[in-house]
């Protein structure tokens, strides 16, 4: 049972590797995401569209039902005009008392309480006189006014400023306790001043009820229409068309938990629409703002209720999306066996060939295209074969190759530097030093020479070292002093030879000769298990990092401003196998300081 499971996993491993699978299955792939992508697209194209119609839809509605807001406001102030200008209310109040004359406040009374009546529109009126009394008229049980003085109301010194014009507070901005009914107010406040003087003489108060609002817009609004709410200045909410159910909750919290939003729209003083979420509701928000009074008029929709009415058309799209990428799922099965099977073939010739073994294949051609493949496979194969032949003849006469390449540009290198010493100090006349000289270049040479061979011991690299800086110091005898620091155990540890003395030749040239004062010089060099550890420091006038680093990649690009560091590098990289074995560490003023990690052993084609 067993093996016929494994059998079955391994029959359907191989072919899912196949082409035959592959390209029918990429293409069901491509077709699936194809079609779900343009569904996502078309419905997301229909639902902005149908959003926007209905925030189009929205913002007529509120544009019409602020006209008519405005037109009821502009009524009721016009009707307080006409109490205000009522000559025994004038007479009234010019008295200073409005209780001086109770024939007078009578006849004030009856004509407010017409008005009223003729005017359903405001509930009750509050005539203030400036000396804090006051009487009120209303059509049903009214609230009381709770401030012990007018004068006392949080609005009474902008009701001033404002000269006669008036302003609107929702229920009087709480300066009323109320009575019977608990539905909102809004307070129509302004002073009252003297027809003959303009003086001040008190303050009308004209509160009219929310409902009226409803009843100016209530004939634009039906069983489907928008969700409908007016708010003040503070946001807060003064009437909501009945579809919200008690008295707009809905719509205020939606107004709460997106307050900053909504602030942030209301300042820009433009209409619009915005998307907000509620809880776990999303609504479509369209807005407008009132002109002096700074009212609010807002529709909401639920985002998720909206019916598109052409939710048909993306599925009818959709069914089209589905029709069409079945039959290129299908041709897609037809075109990749035709391109399959010869590859089948070519695959089958291949694998006839023993494995390792690089053989030209045959196969039937049934077209152009292929007829090219198999004449590239087999000219590849051949040019293949030519090549590793090649490469494996030239490879190690080309690193060495190379390697006596560098060898010659640094050995002339240092040589015109030493007879321009000798030339110096012969022309000096100091013959006892010309000798000395003489003498640690031959010592030298005999050292750099060393019969041919390529690696030397690293006691014998330090001594060219050695001789090298005798020869430097005889030249230069107040320029530097030089300190060596060799542990006896690495003296015997293989190195290619002339590795250090171009890197002290740097040292000498290029960091202590620049700086103007005696410098130093220090060699240490020491081992473990599995590297020599060299450093050539000096603390002459060093490099910064950007330095360092220019240096590194002109010579890298051939600019060989300091050949010796170069030369070496690249040997090093040819003996080593492209290993990192030199680093230099420096700061400007400091001096620099060149590590050498030599691995503990070299390629053995190197030594002879």
């Amino acid at each position: 049972m067993n093996l016929h499971i494994k059998s079955i996993r391994s029959l359907f491993r191989s072919k899912i590797r196949k082409l035959s699978f592959k390209i029918p299955f990429a293409y069901f792939l491509v077709i699936l995401f194809t079609v779900g992508f343009s569904y996502l697209v078309l419905n997301q194209i229909s639902s902005k569209s149908a959003q926007k119609k209905i925030s189009e839809a929205s913002l007529q509605t509120i544009t019409s039902i602020q006209t008519n807001v405005d037109l009821m406001i502009g009524n009721v102030n016009n009707y307080s005009k006409m109490i205000f200008s009522d000559h025994n209310l004038q007479n009234l109040l010019r008295q200073g008392n409005v209780y001086a004359n109770l024939d007078t406040q009578s006849k004030v009374s009856a004509y407010l309480y017409n008005l009223m009546q003729a005017v359903p529109t405001i509930d009750s009126v509050y005539i203030f006189d400036n000396t804090g009394h006051s009487f009120s008229v209303g059509t049903q049980e009214m609230p009381t006014f709770k401030e012990a003085n007018v004068k006392d109301a949080p609005w009474y010194q902008q009701v001033v400023q404002m000269e006669g014009r008036y302003i609107l507070r929702l229920n009087g901005s709480g300066v009323f306790s109320e009575g019977t009914a608990d539905e909102n107010f809004i307070s129509v406040i302004r002073l009252i001043r003297d027809i003959d003087n303009t003086s001040s003489l008190g303050v009308l108060i004209m509160n009219i009820k929310a409902d009226s609002f409803v009843q100016a817009y209530s004939d634009l609004l039906n069983e489907d229409s928008f969700e409908i709410a007016i708010l003040d200045e503070n946001n807060q909410m003064i009437v909501a068309n009945p579809a919200l159910g008690q008295q707009g909750a809905v719509l205020q919290q939606i107004v709460t938990d997106n307050k900053d939003k909504l602030d942030e729209r209301f300042r820009q003083g433009r209409p619009g629409s915005l998307t907000l979420n509620s809880g776990s509701r999303k609504y479509t928000v369209s807005y407008m703002t009132g002109g002096n009074y700074n009212w609010k008029f807002i529709s909401v929709n639920s985002y998720g209720t909206v019916d598109f009415k052409n939710k048909s058309l993306v599925l009818l799209a959709l069914i089209l999306l589905v029709i069409n990428g079945t039959i290129f799922f299908v041709s897609s099965f037809v075109i990749s066996r035709s391109i399959i099977k010869p590859i089948h073939k070519l695959l089958r010739s291949m694998n006839k060939a023993p494995s390792g073994n690089l053989r030209k294949v045959n196969v039937e051609l049934n077209s152009y295209e292929f007829e090219q493949l198999y004449k590239g496979h087999n000219d590849m194969i051949e040019q293949i074969d030519q090549m590793l032949k090649r490469i494996i003849e030239e490879q190690s006469t080309l690193r060495k190759a190379e390697l006596n390449t560098l060898q010659a540009q640094i050995k002339p290198h240092f040589l015109y530097n030493t007879l321009d010493s000798i030339t110096s100090l012969a022309m000096s006349g100091l013959n006892e030093q010309v000798c000395d000289l003489i003498e640690a270049l031959g010592s030298y040479y005999r050292l750099s020479v060393s019969k041919g061979r390529e690696i030397i011991t690293v006691g014998e690299e330090v001594e060219i070292v050695r001789n090298y800086l005798k020869i430097q110091k005889t030249r230069y005898p107040d320029v530097f002093e030089v300190h060596f620091e060799v542990e006896e155990t690495c003296c015997q540890y293989p190195i290619p030879k002339l590795v250090l003395q171009p890197l002290v030749e740097n040292s000498l040239y290029h960091g202590i000769r620049p700086k103007g004062s005696r410098g130093t010089i220090g060699i240490s060099v020491s081992c473990t298990n599995d590297k020599v550890n060299i450093t050539i420091a000096d603390d002459g006038i060093g490099m910064s990092q950007e330095e360092i680093a220019q240096i590194l990649y002109t010579e890298r690009k051939g600019q060989n401003q300091s050949f010796g560091l170069w030369g070496t590098m690249e040997r090093l990289r040819i003996f080593y196998g492209d290993k990192d074995c030199i680093h230099i560490e420096s700061e400007p003023g400091k001096g620099t300081a060149i590590l050498l990690n030599i691995p503990n052993g070299v390629d053995p084609a190197w030594v002879n």
